[in-house]
């Protein structure tokens, strides 16, 4: 099969697309020919060794996909040779004409749901629900400030929290981003490039701050945003796509009693994977009553997959990325 290949840690510009061996099915497991493959911003850290986990060299990058079951295991009961599923690949896989996975990972989709859209629905949205519904508690009317707000987990955090019943602040860095986050269900936007973003979220909230501070951007953003949480608020950290890792100053968990909340949804799925199916059963529901949409902002081949890696990580995207692989 063909596959990308990261012999190395390094720049996106040394990976390779390669023929190697297909993958082969034991007892549990299911053999899935890939449709689609979605490119999420941990893609590119992965490849370059930034990411919190560190793959064995060869491997095949790529966390989320959409494909179609040609093989089962004699141990398999969940799904059939021919179904529809989409999952995550424990970071690493995607980006290649076949996967095997065990078959628990994988969850059935209708085929009305386009590939490209579907492989995007695991890690955006799976996170952004994740920490808006188990990490944050998110209660309707509540305040949510969602910062990087056009990008791909943020654009999802906007849509659930809508879902979800909270009064949607998005923040990003230009207006064309805040037009899009805006058509997207927020009530309120904030360009925190011309804008003081303390002083902009207070306005949004009557004077009460952000409930819950949804954060995969870091770096000045985090200084600025924790200050106008209100009493009792949750920070959530999503990741630094800024490149800067803030300092918490931990006199103001005291002084405005809130919470810093860390959200790591790979370590989630692994660790409590019933939960996650029934976060992506819900997901998968909304997608289909049209509550949350998967918004593509350009679509590449398995061959251009180190420019799509770049696409998401120079931070302009509108949405999500997806690669297509085989044939729907």
């Amino acid at each position: 099969m063909k596959a990308i290949q990261c012999n190395d840690f390094g720049p996106l510009e040394a990976l390779t697309l390669e023929t190697i061996d297909d993958p082969t099915v034991d007892d549990d497991s299911a053999l899935i020919d890939i449709l689609a493959a979605g490119v999420n911003f941990p893609d590119g850290l992965l490849v370059q060794g930034k990411y919190q986990v560190k793959p064995a060299t060869p491997f095949v990058p790529g966390m989320e996909l959409c494909g179609t079951v040609s093989q089962i295991g004699k141990n398999v009961s969940n799904v059939s040779v021919g179904d529809r599923i989409i999952a995550t690949s424990a970071n690493f896989g995607a980006f290649a004409e076949k996967i095997a996975l065990p078959a628990t990972q994988l969850i059935t989709i209708p085929e009305t749901i386009e590939p490209t859209a579907a492989c995007n629905l695991l890690v955006a949205h799976g996170t952004a629900h994740h920490a808006l519904k188990q990490r944050a508690q998110l209660q309707p009317n509540e305040n949510l400030l969602v910062l990087g707000a056009a990008g791909g987990t943020g654009l999802a955090a906007v849509q659930v929290g809508k879902a979800m019943g909270a009064t949607v602040i998005a923040a990003a860095s230009t207006d064309e981003k805040l037009k899009f986050a805006k058509n997207n269900g927020a009530d309120h936007v904030i360009n925190y490039n011309d804008a003081n973003l303390k002083d902009a979220i207070r306005e949004h909230t009557n004077g009460r701050g952000a409930d819950v501070i949804y954060d995969p951007v870091g770096g000045e953003v985090f200084d600025s945003s924790v200050r106008a949480m209100a009493p009792n608020g949750r920070f959530l950290v999503i990741g630094f796509a800024s490149g800067t890792i803030p300092k918490f100053p931990t006199n103001l968990a005291l002084v405005k009693e809130l919470s810093l909340v860390g959200v790591f949804w790979g370590a989630f799925v692994k660790r409590e994977p019933a939960l996650f199916a029934d976060n992506m059963k819900e997901l998968i529901d909304w997608y289909e009553t049209e509550n949350v949409s998967v918004q593509i902002d350009k679509i590449f081949s398995l061959a251009d997959a180190a420019s799509a890696m770049h696409h998401v990580m120079n931070r302009q995207v509108l949405g999500k990325v997806a690669i297509t692989i085989g044939e729907s």
